[in-house]
């Protein structure tokens, strides 16, 4: 494409070129996923980056994401934080490596619909499920590159799948709607999960916290400032959050056949 020949040395700078002796060329840089793990060895405990990684996920399902530390892995391990680092080299490392475990929990090699709607729905739902699990998932992998071996079988098999349906061959017009959907669910899980949190640190359920919460609501109606709160306590339907759930998701998939 460019014109280089004017960039080329002259002969008798090319020929003193060709005289010395070639530099080696250096090592391609490797990624954590095609990073080598440290060669097998006696030990007191056996390690390796699966077990690393299952240790920190426990720990984050119990005690939430912010209790995970190289240290308490060690500790979870029967072994030394420094140990760890023959494994992996940061915390960020460690983070990175539990996202792609849990996309590895959600690829499936169960049959596809080729129905559109079943595709997202399934997808909507699998993440869900999962995030139901691992509360914290969400929430870590949000604005995380997901470039791991399993992040990208699913991203493989969700893609694949989608562009099989009728009116979703365009791949711009399947990552539009892959991304809504997915936009959705970030949010409603959010939600969700944050009510987890909320009753794991209060030590209350939703039930008990408006119970609580009852008494001043009813002062609040009663000085008749507030009429849209008195219009939602009194009149809305309060659905469950799995009926809640499903009518938004049919929402964002109506919106998306409206593009078709």
């Amino acid at each position: 494409m460019f014109d280089t020949s004017a960039c080329q040395d002259p002969p008798s700078v090319q020929s003193k070129k060709m005289s010395k002796t070639p530099e080696p060329s250096e090592p391609p840089i490797l990624v954590l996923w095609e990073r080598p793990e440290p060669s097998t060895r006696p030990v007191p405990s056996p390690l390796s980056r699966d077990l690393i990684v299952s240790a920190a996920i426990a720990i984050a399902d119990s005690e939430g994401l912010q209790a995970v530390s190289l240290r308490k892995v060690g500790t979870a391990l029967d072994t030394g934080a420094m140990r760890l680092y023959g494994y992996i080299a940061t915390k960020e490392e460690l983070l990175d490596l539990m996202v792609d475990a849990i996309y590895g929990e959600m690829v499936t090699d169960e049959p596809i619909s080729n129905d559109w709607r079943q595709v997202l729905k399934s997808m909507a739902h699998g993440m869900r499920e999962i995030s139901k699990k691992h509360h914290w998932f969400v929430e870590l992998s949000a604005g995380r590159p997901h470039f791991g071996p399993n992040a990208l079988d699913y991203r493989e098999v969700s893609f694949g799948a989608l562009c099989k349906c009728a009116g979703f061959e365009n791949i711009d017009f399947s990552m539009f709607a892959l991304r809504t959907v997915i936009v959705y669910m970030i949010g409603i899980i959010l939600h969700e999960t944050s009510e987890l949190r909320i009753e794991r640190e209060s030590g209350m359920n939703r039930t008990e916290r408006k119970a609580a919460a009852w008494p001043y609501i009813e002062r609040m109606i009663a000085t008749g400032r507030y009429p849209m709160l008195e219009k939602i306590v009194h009149e809305a339907t309060h659905p469950t959050a799995e009926a809640a759930f499903e009518r938004g998701l049919d929402c964002v998939l109506d919106g998306i056949a409206a593009q078709l």
